[in-house]
């Protein structure tokens, strides 16, 4: 049975909190995108465990954090059911004014971002890796929902996506950079990768999409 080992020190309590945290919203996300495909409790908790997942996974086994932190700690699974349970059974109660799916998936990606870069830079890797994988970290799990029900991945759309959870991963190691507190540094970079996203949701910001010839 895996065992759970409690983060003491303020890093690792930062990490741990931002992990949990993406993941619960993650799994909103995913069960909501499941919810709205009329699925099944099954396919409904599914969704809620890779949407909320699988970043984190990719990232560890990256970093050589193995096993990954999602099949070692319960608390992984525990949120992301818990975050499945309440989408089926009580969608209307997280409904909000614009596309619920794509708001959780806004605030994954930025707590993942952040969460993300900050685990790389933990494991010694440098600046420009970090960054990069702080913004794999973050648009993962919705890669792998949108995978699962057959949808083009938002991040390979126009949507300010991927730039986004590169904004909030470039805060965090340029602040470890200048030597700056980790912790203002990981709220700043999830509220500008959040804000930004959620700007670009709200007022139809977009990258430049590719002309097909004819």
């Amino acid at each position: 049975m895996p065992t759970l080992l409690i983060p003491t020190d303020v890093n690792s309590v930062l990490q741990y909190s931002l992990d949990l945290a993406g993941t619960f919203v993650f799994a909103l996300s995913g069960g909501m995108a499941g919810v709205r495909r009329k699925l099944d409790i099954f396919g409904v908790l599914v969704l809620s465990f890779v949407a909320a997942n699988t970043g984190g996974i990719t990232r560890d086994v990256v970093i050589g954090a193995v096993p990954p932190a999602a099949v070692n700690d319960w608390h992984y699974l525990g949120v992301s059911l818990l975050a499945g349970v309440i989408t089926f059974y009580f969608p209307s109660a997280i409904k909000q004014r614009w596309n619920p799916v794509l708001v959780f998936d806004a605030a994954g990606l930025a707590l993942f971002a952040v969460s993300g870069a900050h685990k790389a830079l933990a494991y010694g890797l440098n600046a420009a890796m970090a960054t990069l994988l702080g913004m794999v970290t973050g648009i993962g799990g919705g890669m792998a929902r949108d995978i699962l029900l057959t949808d083009i991945p938002t991040v390979l759309r126009a949507d300010l996506y991927a730039v986004a959870a590169l904004l909030g991963a470039a805060i965090v190691v340029g602040a470890h950079v200048l030597q700056l507190p980790s912790g203002l540094a990981a709220l700043t970079g999830a509220a500008l990768c959040f804000g930004l996203r959620v700007l670009a949701l709200k007022r139809g910001w977009q990258l430049p999409v590719a002309r097909g010839e004819g």
